[in-house]
């Protein structure tokens, strides 16, 4: 493996670090020390990642985890990609996904799961399986904003990207007739009813929870104070999501998937954001493509003086403020050559860490990409 590939594997198993999971993942080196010989029962998914409904599960099935993470001592919630380990889904009978399986800790026998899908439903037979009650939490409170006719007045068409989600409460499949139905059925996973769509829409807004410019919303489109607006959007059909510009009230149709990772794709694209599955950021955020390419030209044999002073007057001209972190690293490596690797092994032992509040984790990324492309940079020179 080259040295470029090493740093960018690197670089994403730490920022995969930062998103993890509290849903175990279960593979066939794993399964039966972690599920059949450790003496406590465990609730075991098996899913395939393109399954439309596995999707719609994994965000409810992770909070379930998260909720009882408390008693990992006593209690397994796992998942198993039968898709890929197909021998195991066989071994426990899977004949389609997801399938969701109770082991009982003291046999290699497994039980069927029939209930709800729902949060409540899957607490509530794990606390009948296992005794163990869920602590009593303080309602965290949602991170998508409910507008209304006024409120959608003050937020569209101001500084920021609006993504609105029109819904009803009644809503458990879409409301269309005829060849559309079937397309907005709950068989086709790229439009999920309201119900379904509901924990993923709140993981997006998650997400961009620590974006000023992006804002994440939801209208009753039945609510009395709300259906104004759903008339005036020519919303006939739920869940029916727009897109409106910052700077504009003329919406673009959302005709996209449905998964987290579709709704973050989209608004990364509009709003020029950088977020990534699990609310963290990707491998360019921060990056600058001018200055990047002023970066480059140390590999094809510049000195760092020149290429300094060009990025020095071209940061002036940016209203990035990372601009400037460039031009601090060049000025760094013109006392020191080994200041980006330095650095940036720093940077990365401290996010590794954790702990970090979401503004200051966001910076040390950011600056991590950066010192990333002047080691990628000065790799490739070293290999000429």
């Amino acid at each position: 493996m080259g040295p470029l590939n090493h740093l960018l594997l690197s670089s994403l198993a730490i920022l995969g670090a930062c998103a993890s999971s509290w849903v175990l993942d279960l593979t066939p080196s794993n399964f039966d020390k972690v599920v059949l010989d450790s003496g406590k029962p465990a609730l075991v998914e098996f899913f395939a990642p393109w399954c439309g409904h596995c999707k719609s599960l994994a965000p409810v099935y992770e909070e379930l985890a998260h909720n009882f993470g408390f008693a990992s001592d006593k209690l397994v919630i796992g998942k198993v990609d039968a898709d890929e380990y197909k021998d195991l889904g066989k071994q426990f009978d899977v004949q389609g996904f997801p399938t969701i399986k109770w082991f009982d800790g003291k046999s290699k026998m497994a039980e069927a799961y029939d209930g709800g899908r729902d949060l409540e439903s899957l607490s509530g037979f794990v606390t009948e399986k296992t005794g163990i009650r869920l602590k009593v939490k303080k309602t965290v409170p949602s991170a998508v904003e409910t507008l209304n006719d006024q409120t959608f007045k003050e937020q569209v068409g101001g500084d920021k990207d609006v993504l609105v989600a029109f819904t009803a409460p009644w809503c458990g499949r879409t409301s269309l007739s005829g060849a559309d139905a079937h397309v907005g059925s709950t068989a086709n996973p790229l439009y999920l009813d309201c119900k379904s769509l509901a924990p993923v829409w709140e993981t997006v807004a998650k997400d961009f929870a620590a974006e000023p410019n992006v804002l994440i919303a939801k209208v009753d489109a039945e609510a009395k104070n709300a259906k104004s607006t759903a008339q005036d959007q020519g919303v006939k059909s739920y869940p029916t999501i727009k897109y409106f510009p910052r700077g504009s009230t003329t919406p673009e149709p959302y005709e996209g998937g449905r998964s987290e990772n579709d709704f973050l794709n989209f608004m990364n694209e509009k709003a020029g954001t950088h977020r990534a599955v699990g609310g963290g950021l990707d491998v360019r955020a921060g990056i600058i493509p001018s200055m990047d390419a002023i970066v480059a030209k140390m590999a094809a044999g510049r000195s760092i003086s020149s290429v300094s002073e060009e990025a020095t007057k071209a940061a002036k001209g940016l209203k990035d403020k990372y601009a400037e972190y460039y031009v601090k690293v060049f000025e760094k490596l013109a006392k020191g050559q080994e200041y980006a690797e330095k650095e940036l092994a720093r940077l990365e032992g401290i996010i590794k860490k954790g702990g970090l509040a979401t503004e200051k984790l966001d910076d040390l990324v950011t600056r991590s990409n950066i010192l990333r492309t002047f080691t990628a940079k000065s790799q490739a020179k070293d290999e000429l």
